[in-house]
C-alpha cells in the first residue's frame, strides 16, 4: 500500500465515542469525514440518524458502537441494539465481545453472543472488539477464531477506553488467525501517521482513531 493521503484516509474511521460528544461535534466529523474520503465515522448509537442526514449522498459509511465500552450486555440487548442502529441507518457495527465470558471459558457463549448480532446487522459490516490488552495470548487466538465461527467481518484490538490500545504484535497475530477472510481494525492510541504505518504493515486493513485529520495533514502530497 503507498500511504498517500487518499490512501490512508479510505482505511480510516474517523472516530467520536467521547461521553460528551454533542451532536455539534458529530456534525463537525461527518464535514471531516466528508472533506478527507474517510472510510466511515464511528459515532455513538444516538446520532446515527443526524450522521446520515449529514452525510446523505457522501461515500462515507455510518459506523456505531454495540455493548460499548464493556461488552457486558445481555446478547438480546446487543442485538437489539444492532438491530436499531441498522434501522437507524448504520452500515457498519463495532461490537464488544463478552470479555469475562471469554476469560471463564464459556465458547458457546461466546460465539453465540457474537453470532446474535451478526445476525442482527442482517448484512451489515460486524467487527469485534477484543479488548486484546485484557487477555492472554491463548485468549486471544481463541476470540479471533470465535469471531470467524460466528460469521463476523473484522476482529478490532480495543475500544479506546480500557488500559491500553492496539499493539502491534497483537494486531500480527490477530491477522495470522484470521487469515485473508476477515478483517483486522487497529484502534486504541493511534495518534500518528507512524504508529498507522505500522499498524497496517503488521496487518491491519482498517484503522480507528479519532485523530484522522492530524494524520492525513502529517502527509506530505
Amino acid at each position: 500500500m503507498e500511504f498517500n493521503r487518499k490512501n490512508v484516509a479510505a482505511i480510516i474511521d474517523h472516530t467520536l465515542l467521547k461521553p460528551e460528544a454533542t451532536e455539534k461535534d458529530i456534525l463537525k466529523c461527518c464535514e471531516e469525514a466528508n472533506k478527507y474520503g474517510f472510510a466511515s465515522v464511528c459515532i455513538h448509537p444516538c446520532y446515527v440518524k443526524s450522521a446520515g442526514k449529514a452525510l446523505k449522498g457522501s461515500s462515507v459509511k455510518i459506523a456505531t458502537v454495540v455493548g460499548f465500552p464493556l461488552g457486558a450486555n445481555l446478547s438480546s440487548i446487543k442485538a437489539f441494539e444492532a438491530a436499531k442502529a441498522v434501522e437507524d441507518g448504520a452500515n457498519e457495527l463495532d461490537m464488544v465481545i463478552n470479555i469475562g465470558a471469554l476469560k471463564q471459558g464459556k465458547v458457546e457463549y461466546v460465539e453465540n453472543d457474537i453470532r446474535i448480532v451478526v445476525e442482527a446487522a442482517k448484512g451489515a459490516i460486524v467487527k469485534v472488539i477484543l479488548e486484546t490488552c485484557y487477555l492472554t495470548k491463548e485468549e486471544k487466538i481463541l476470540a479471533c477464531e470465535l469471531c470467524k465461527k460466528a460469521g463476523a467481518h473484522f476482529v478490532k484490538t480495543s475500544t479506546g477506553f480500557a488500559s491500553a490500545g492496539a499493539l502491534v504484535e497483537d494486531v500480527a497475530l490477530m491477522r495470522k488467525i484470521a487469515g485473508q477472510d476477515m478483517g483486522v481494525k487497529a484502534a486504541g492510541g493511534i495518534r500518528t501517521l507512524e504508529s498507522l504505518i505500522a499498524m497496517v504493515e503488521a496487518g491491519a486493513n482498517r484503522i480507528g482513531t479519532s485523530s484522522g485529520v492530524r494524520i492525513i495533514e502529517q502527509i506530505e502530497e
